[in-house]
């Protein structure tokens, strides 16, 4: 494929120069590099960490819920610090999976691994709004106020914990070999604020006024950095038409 040419400004992702690819090789595995490896280890652990203290927080507001006079604010205070530890655990947590991804061959795993910021933050919430809604302690202006908090803490955790676009293994192997069959070579561009990714940084799509910066690398990093999925059809229209030997 030709050096196409753009006034864009052009940042090229740390590893994302590869080398172009053999006639008719195609990447047919994923290899999770030493550097992604770390960094999603340290990641997962604290996650893990922040999660421990999110249940903490929790075991303390259910034991503040057994005295005969319970204190309205320090519950709300245990509360949303649950929340925030849960939110950064999750949050984390979804970094690592995009550096280091699970494999759909286990499905059972691959939902645990991805969907695991969900059950934490049902686990962290759920017993706290049952026990404050059936308490003895607390009285109806009490139950509707930190009730509340309870459940909008559950419901923020639960969306901001769940993964809507799962990265798994397959699904990079497809995509790589996907834009190598085009191109020849596993290499892609993006914006900061794009949901896709492209062949070409010349692409009118990522060439508006908008954008002042466009990245390079791998699909994989694609992926990872700003979790795209979606070839530009664009591009993939011109490089289907480049492919085409001219008469």
């Amino acid at each position: 494929m030709a050096e196409k040419k753009t006034t864009k400004k052009i940042t090229r992702v740390e590893g994302g120069e590869t080398p172009a690819s053999s006639a008719g090789q195609q990447s047919a595995s994923y290899t999770v590099s030493d550097e992604n490896k770390k960094k999603s280890r340290t990641f997962r652990i604290i996650a893990v960490i922040s999660w421990i203290v999110a249940i903490g927080f929790e075991i303390w507001a259910i034991l503040t819920l057994r005295e005969a006079t319970v204190n309205t604010t320090l519950l709300i205070v245990q509360i949303v610090a649950a929340l925030i530890f849960a939110v950064i655990g999750s949050w984390l947590w979804k970094k690592a999976n995009r550096l280091d991804p699970a494999s759909e061959k286990d499905q059972v795993k691959f939902f645990i691994q991805n969907q695991l910021g969900l059950i934490i933050s049902i686990i962290a919430f759920l017993p706290l709004v049952i026990l404050i809604f059936t308490n003895k302690n607390l009285t109806g202006k009490q139950k509707g106020l930190v009730g509340s908090i309870a459940v909008v803490a559950l419901v923020v955790a639960g969306l901001l914990g769940v993964e809507f676009n799962p990265v798994s293994q397959e699904d990079i192997i497809q995509q790589t070999q996907e834009v190598e069959a085009l191109t020849g070579a596993n290499h892609v561009y993006w914006t900061k604020y794009g949901k896709s990714y492209h062949l070409y940084p010349d692409c009118s799509y990522i060439n508006t006024d908008r954008t002042d910066e466009i990245f390079e690398g791998t699909v994989a990093q694609a992926r990872e950095l700003k979790s795209i999925t979606d070839l530009c059809d664009r591009c993939a229209g011109r490089a289907e038409r480049e492919l085409v030997p001219e008469e």
